[in-house]
């Protein structure tokens, strides 16, 4: 039944902020941090029953400026090897899981209801869909959700690549959210001061 498949939550921050030139996590966007925004958005989704901040540079900083609620942060050790290291932090970290949504800590207006319509695509999709991923405008981006048949093979990703890696051979549904959502991503401080409108 589908009402008992357990779902996990996953925003990847790990990030050293190279580009931007300063910790970006905490960088300030509305008053509140920057990863603030993704993090409150995960945490609004009642679907989702565990949740896992991924941390990496600068992760003593940002553990004491945000507010986690309900969700944990785990430092990912390796983080400096990419997003491979962190998402294999966080599978780990959400075993038992049939699915872990993924969402990236440097897209702040990716939106509660964008995670929720993924999730809830997730949990009706037919049986042999290994992944449910929501598209802006037809073009594909987060949230992905993955499923038990992907999780499995995390563990097997080495350097600076996501979940993409395991798309390309496996059944994706997809789920159009653009109207819903802006998925801008922050990687300089000309891309915040773009979001400040």
């Amino acid at each position: 039944m589908s009402g008992a498949q357990v779902v996990g939550g996953i925003v990847l921050a790990a990030g050293g902020s190279r580009r931007f030139g300063s910790p970006k996590q905490l960088a300030e966007l509305d008053g509140r941090p920057l990863l603030q925004h993704a993090v409150d958005a995960m945490i609004a989704v009642a679907a989702i029953d565990a949740i896992r901040v991924v941390l990496g540079a600068h992760a003593e900083e940002v553990r004491a400026a945000l507010q986690f609620g309900d969700a944990e942060p785990v430092v990912c050790p390796g983080w400096e090897e990419g997003m491979a290291a962190s998402l294999r932090c966080a599978v780990d970290a959400l075993e038992g899981s049939d699915w872990i949504v993924v969402t990236l800590g440097d897209q702040p207006r990716v939106s509660a209801a964008v995670i929720a319509a993924v999730v809830e695509r997730a949990r009706a999709a037919r049986p042999g869909t290994d992944a449910v991923r929501a598209l802006y405008d037809g073009a594909p981006g987060h949230p992905v959700a993955l499923g038990r048949s992907l999780l499995g093979r995390v563990a097997a990703l080495r350097g600076d690549v996501g979940a993409r890696a395991l798309l390309d051979d496996a059944v994706v549904r997809t789920i159009e959210v653009g109207r819903l959502a802006s998925p801008a991503d922050v990687d300089t401080p000309e891309e915040l001061e773009a979001l400040r409108t």
